[in-house]
């Protein structure tokens, strides 16, 4: 069959570019080929004779928004014009004007904009305004783009809740976790030295765009001033992030330590001792079932979709993202209790080992040719 997915990354690198990649690999095993209506290609997918990119350039546009409408544009524009050459067409969200026979949710921005958490009620300046328009535009297109769709796929049951708070069809409405690198994430021993990091304490680790709030660390640093031997290691782009002289006003900069943007948070997780990650509003957030994948207990809350594959036996689950003694007394029960981590980290492997990427790619495909045996069964 011939299968296309509309998404502006193909790639490992980010979540929703890895889903794709996994999709297709998995579409290519079966014999099927794939057309690729992207911007960025993994190059062993590009190289592929199964495989046709559709290349849309849009990275020398100076903002997002304008990035997006001329990727939905262009993408439109070789849509109509191919669209019977192909049986099935996958796309993600509003990322294009024209229907999609799936459409993938990893986020939805009309939850987005009802989040209290939302940069525009944070903020009170232009980029606040920009963001409210970004997400008002983006809400608008994406409730369109949903209500097109034959079958629409939701990361988590929090997703779910949210499409059908929106209106869609609970009949055209089913869920597909993301998946994890259950062979990239993997337990081990670091040393810590690699990253300059102290040994012979606890440490706990954070991982996420540390620019904004809505990944919650502040919250964190907040509830290590109540575990005073705990250390915590943050991966992310520290460029106008306010949160490094946040820590030194709590009086706990010498604690924790930011390691920037990183490449090498596989190897990071198996030097540290947990992971921690109270996102406020978090769709599905893969870095959790990566730090489960490496044999470390998760500290998260009920407004990340990863926390639906978390048991007690595994993890920690707070209620509410902004709880900061709820947070210290899980952040003190792991950084004190060695043999729970190691318990915990164990339960937390075997958890993901059942949601692997290619399981996850099998799921995808089975209902694509699903689809695809229905359309060509079909009265022109």
């Amino acid at each position: 069959m011939r299968f296309c997915i509309v998404s502006q990354n193909v790639v490992k690198g980010d979540g929703q570019g890895r889903a794709n990649y996994e999709i297709v690999k998995e579409a290519i095993r079966r014999g099927h080929h794939f057309t690729l209506i992207a911007s960025k290609v993994a190059e062993d997918l590009a190289e592929s004779n199964q495989v046709t990119w559709v290349n849309i350039s849009v990275k020398h546009l100076p903002s997002i928004l304008l990035r997006d409408l001329v990727f939905s544009w262009q993408s439109t524009q070789w849509l109509k014009k191919n669209r019977e050459t192909l049986d099935v067409v996958q796309v993600y969200g509003c990322v294009t004007a024209f229907p999609g026979d799936v459409n993938t949710v990893q986020f939805l921005h009309n939850g987005w904009l009802r989040s209290p958490v939302h940069t525009a009620r944070q903020r009170q300046d232009i980029l606040g305004r920009y963001q409210w328009l970004y997400t008002t535009l983006n809400a608008r297109w994406e409730r369109r783009a949903l209500n097109q769709a034959q079958v629409v796929i939701a990361v988590s049951e929090r997703v779910e809740q949210e499409l059908l708070s929106i209106g869609i069809p609970k009949d055209t409405v089913r869920v597909i976790f993301n998946g994890v690198d259950v062979q990239e994430f993997v337990p081990g021993q670091r040393e810590r030295a690699h990253w300059d990091l102290p040994e012979g304490v606890p440490m706990a680790l954070f991982v996420g765009d540390i620019r904004s709030n809505r990944k919650n660390l502040e919250t964190v640093l907040s509830a290590m001033v109540a575990v005073p031997n705990l250390h915590l290691t943050v991966v992310g782009s520290t460029e106008g992030s306010p949160y490094i002289e946040r820590a030194k006003t709590l009086g706990i900069g010498d604690r924790v330590h930011f390691l920037g943007y990183r490449l090498d948070v596989a190897e990071i997780m198996k030097a540290v001792d947990f992971f921690v990650f109270p996102s406020r509003y978090e769709p599905f957030g893969m870095v959790v079932t990566e730090a489960m994948a490496t044999g470390l207990p998760v500290i998260t809350c009920k407004t990340t979709g990863a926390s639906e594959v978390i048991t007690p036996a595994a993890g920690i689950v707070l209620p509410e993202s902004e709880d900061v003694e709820a947070l210290s007394k899980a952040l003190a029960t792991l950084a004190d209790n060695p043999d729970r981590r190691a318990q915990m980290g164990k339960a937390g492997r075997a958890i993901v080992e059942q949601h692997s990427w290619a399981s996850k790619a099998r799921q995808y495909i089975d209902l694509l040719e699903e689809l695809g045996k229905s359309a060509q069964l079909s009265p022109a």
